[in-house]
């Protein structure tokens, strides 16, 4: 499995402009992330896939004069402001607010801060746990994984688990020791890598 670019070379990359395939690691990278957002928020999927196009049309806009700087502020919060921004752009065009329902939904919108945040951080979280579970997909055999999913993301019972892969109940507890162990390394590294 090549190893992805970090977030600042692959805005390096997509800042070009010609670059398509830097556009296409953003999009494998943080498309359902970006997604999940906009669903989480009350959006239907086609308007889901309208939002990640906005993201990319203003990242396209700001990229070329963008100058990544950390101290300033992290990564996912500068890509959290964007697709909120898509996101209540989306809401608007559907339905135009005028009036008191205007400043209805302004006031609605800062009300919900808190629980945009928990949403974009819940969101953030299991973006990364699916790409540390994908990077595990090659490092671990197949009976194994199973047996983790069976056990850890399923909830099974260890014994019933052992007997239905054919593993001793030390190996069920092995496997689910090294997967998440590899898997908090696999996040931990993303996590820094990306600010």
């Amino acid at each position: 499995m090549p190893t992805p670019t970090t977030h600042i070379t692959l805005l390096a990359k997509m800042a070009d402009g010609s670059d398509a395939a830097a556009w296409r690691e953003f999009c494998d990278r943080y498309g359902e992330l970006i997604r999940a957002v906009a669903r989480r928020q009350g959006l239907q999927a086609a308007d889901c896939d309208d939002v990640l196009q906005d993201v990319l049309l203003e990242l396209s806009r700001v990229l070329p004069e963008f100058r990544y700087d950390p101290a300033k502020g992290r990564f996912r919060s500068y890509l959290k402001t964007i697709v909120l921004r898509a996101v209540f752009r989306r809401f608007r065009q559907k339905r135009p607010l005028t009036g008191q329902e205007a400043v209805e939904r302004v006031v609605d919108v800062t009300a919900d801060d808190a629980q945009i945040e928990r949403v974009w951080e819940e969101e953030w979280r299991d973006y990364h746990l699916r790409q540390a579970m994908r990077a595990i997909e090659v490092e671990f055999s197949p009976p194994h994984r199973a047996a983790f999913q069976a056990y850890v993301v399923e909830g099974r019972d260890a014994h019933e688990t052992a007997e239905r892969f054919g593993l001793s109940l030390d190996q069920v507890y092995q496997i689910k020791s090294r997967i998440l162990r590899r898997l908090s390394g696999l996040i931990e590294q993303q996590v820094n890598e990306e600010g």
